[in-house]
Parts: structure tokens; C-alpha cells; sequence
């Protein structure tokens, strides 16, 4: 048995007050006991917290391993082998920085899901939707409106029209391991040609989707700006919303009466705002980003009020990858320290299905741990900065 004891550590996860420090104690990657008076075996690795806050591992529930750039069609065209070797180094980026888990909502397949089991590659624990499902015309077509091409079927994006042509792409994916299915249920800001307010999908459509993701166990979540678009989602089975920066309180009412959950991405769109130019933004793109910039933060508000499950996601795409940590500081900005915290942690967890197995320090659940060297509560920003250490499955990084 592998055993590890951390001590001195203030216990900053949901439900629980970090005053004193406290003991960790984890078995063969799962956490055993926390408290004051735990018994520490003579066999235990020893590690001091030195009374800095310890969070759950970080959990990224809008992830792009795949998204290597913020061009949709110069993406689709490169060689798989060269982007799952960039996703590789994006992965590991993205432990480094304490994101234990991450749920890729437009990309990953059954190989890459391999190699991260079989710790081919050091990666977060990988939860993998697959190519996000689009009509034509949607936000996943990236085909030139100018000229005819063939069905698009890429890494990132699959084009589905139809009932019968969803269902059976759905069940591929699902008997592939995917987690959970993503449909593309409005415009987005780096697609060419489709407008953000308008839903994507006809009815039956996303249903078809829904039931049968509901029949193996699992959910859809829909990217989705508007509220037009958020309604027609989740009325036909959607369980989990992304983005959705134009919501009002009436639909913010409708997902909690619901039961969804809400994914906000808020370090996209200052990331883009700052640094659009660098990373290859179009025109189109910029201007459609202006639109939800800053109506993010209200959306998560709007959410809180109503009573939603608010996560936490950071849809970067190419060299943007880097802002990840930044995404902590712009939601603290909106709910403070620790409901940021919660959200990134817990409150993910509980959108992915996965309460109680990770996303908490608690016993039975999973070593993900974050140690900073301080107090999260007075000192915030510790969140967003580098030094921090990392225990994955109770091996410290």
C-alpha cells in the first residue's frame, strides 16, 4: 500500500472551514482521513503543507486538447498525428497548473483516452466528448461558403443533420468512451458565417441526441449564447449549458427549475479581446467577441441568483492555452475566492456526474490535491499564480 501524509494543510474545499491545520492521509491514490488527530503510519511519505491552503485538484470542464489553433478550418486539415501530439503538450500544461481533471468538449478520441490511462503522457484525468455535433451551417461548419465541399467530419467538429444521421453518430461516440455528447445549439464568435442569437438544430433533433446519451447513462451539454437558443436546448434534454454569456433571468429560472448546470468561459473572451490579433482572430471574430465580453460576468450572476449549478471552464484555444490560471481571477472577480474555488472544484464535479469522486477532500475521493503557499482567503490571488504544488492521485508532481 502507498501511503501519504500531509500535514499542516488548511482544508479549503466545499462545506468546510479551513481554520486549523489539518492532516491528509492518502491510500494507494485515495484519500483515507482528514483531521487534527489522525495517526500518521511509519510508512507514510511525509509532506508539509506548512499551513498553506489545500484545495481539491482544479477541474477544467471546458477544455480544448485539440484545439492547437483559433482556425477551425486550418485545424481540420492537419494531420491528427501532429495535433494529438500538441494536445499531448497542452494536457500537461494544463496539470501543471493544478487542473487535475479536465472535460474536452470538442475533440479527444479513444486513442488519446488510451494513452493518458496507460500514462504514456503525464495528463489531467481526461473526460472526452469527441468531435462536437453541428448542423450545416452551424457554428461547427468551417467550410468556405463559396464553395461546394464534401460532408465535414473533422477532429474538433463533426457536421450531422438529421434524427437518424444524430442518433447513429451519438451512439458511435458513446460506444467509442466518451463521456457525454456535445451539440453546437447556436452561433460562436470564431465561426465565419453563423450568427450568435440564432438556435442551432432543429427540436427533434437535439432530443434524438439526448435520449439517447439519457439511455447509456450519461448527458448532453450544449454550447449556447442566447436565450432563445439556451430554451430550445435544454426544453429538448440538454443537461448542461456552455457559455451562455447572453442569458436573462428567465431562462437563468427555467435551467434551475431544470436541473442544469452552467459552464461559464469567461477567460476566452478577455484572452481574445487582448490578444485576438497574436492569435489569429478574424475580423468576424473580434467583433462577435465584443458582443459577449462583458456579458459573461452578468450571466454568472443572473445563474446564482436563480439558483444554477455554476462550474468553471476556460475555452482556450491555440497559444491562448496559457491564460488558463487567469480564468480563476475573472470568475473571483464576480463570486469571490471561494465559491471560484467551489465551482472549479465541487460545483464541476457535480455537472460531470463525478460528486464525491473528485472535486473534494473528503474521504473516498480521489488524491487530487492543490497546496499553495498561503491563505487562499486573505490572499486570492495565490490562485491564479504559479507556485503551487500538485498531488495526482496521491503522487506529487
Amino acid at each position: 500500500m502507498n501511503m501519504l501524509a500531509l500535514t499542516g494543510a488548511r482544508v479549503f474545499t466545499a462545506g468546510r472551514p479551513a481554520h486549523q491545520p489539518e492532516t491528509i492521509l492518502v491510500e494507494d491514490g485515495i484519500i483515507a482521513a482528514v483531521g487534527a488527530d489522525i495517526e500518521i503510519p511509519a510508512t507514510a511519505q511525509l509532506i508539509d503543507a506548512g499551513g498553506g491552503s489545500v484545495i481539491p485538484g482544479l477541474i477544467d470542464a471546458h477544455c480544448h486538447a485539440y484545439g492547437v489553433t483559433l482556425s477551425l478550418e486550418e485545424m481540420e486539415k492537419w494531420p491528427l498525428s501532429y495535433v494529438a501530439l500538441k494536445a499531448a503538450r497542452r494536457l500537461e500544461a494544463a496539470l501543471r497548473r493544478g487542473f487535475t481533471t479536465v472535460r474536452d468538449v470538442a475533440g479527444g478520441d479513444p486513442g488519446l483516452a488510451k494513452a493518458i490511462r496507460e500514462n504514456i503522457i503525464p495528463a489531467p484525468r481526461y473526460l472526452w466528448t469527441g468531435p462536437a455535433l453541428s448542423q450545416t451551417g452551424g457554428h461547427g461548419d468551417g467550410r468556405n461558403p463559396l464553395f461546394h465541399e464534401p460532408d465535414y467530419c473533422g477532429c474538433a467538429t463533426n457536421v450531422v443533420d438529421g434524427v437518424e444521421a444524430i442518433r447513429k453518430r451519438v451512439r458511435q461516440l458513446l460506444h467509442q468512451g466518451a463521456h457525454a455528447i456535445k451539440l453546437l445549439t447556436s452561433g460562436g464568435v470564431v465561426s465565419p458565417t453563423d450568427p450568435l442569437q440564432a438556435p442551432q438544430y432543429a427540436a427533434e433533433e437535439i432530443a434524438a441526441a439526448c435520449q439517447e446519451a439519457t439511455r447509456r447513462g450519461t448527458y448532453v451539454t450544449a454550447h449556447a449564447y442566447s436565450p432563445h437558443a439556451i430554451v430550445h436546448s435544454i426544453r429538448n434534454g440538454v443537461r448542461c449549458i456552455e457559455h451562455g454569456n447572453l442569458l436573462d433571468q428567465t431562462t437563468a429560472t427555467e435551467m434551475a427549475e431544470r436541473g442544469v448546470g452552467l459552464v461559464p468561459t469567461l477567460v476566452t473572451y478577455d484572452a481574445m479581446d487582448r490578444r485576438g490579433n497574436e492569435a489569429g482572430l478574424s475580423e468576424i471574430g473580434r467583433a462577435k467577441n465584443t458582443a459577449v465580453l462583458d456579458a459573461g460576468k452578468n450571466a454568472i450572476r443572473l445563474a446564482r441568483a436563480a439558483g444554477v449549478r455554476i462550474g468553471f471552464g476556460t475555452d482556450l484555444m491555440g497559444d491562448l492555452q496559457d491564460e488558463q490560471l487567469q480564468g480563476l481571477r475573472l470568475q473571483c472577480e464576480v463570486e469571490g475566492i471561494e465559491r471560484t474555488i467551489e465551482a472549479a472544484t465541487a460545483g464541476n464535479a457535480a455537472i460531470l456526474g463525478l460528486a464525491g469522486q473528485i472535486g473534494t477532500i473528503t474521504p473516498g475521493a480521489a488524491a487530487d490535491l492543490v497546496i499553495f503557499p498561503g491563505d487562499l482567503r486573505e490572499n486570492p490571488e495565490l490562485a491564479w499564480q504559479a507556485d503551487r504544488t500538485i498531488i495526482q492521485a496521491g503522487q506529487v508532481l
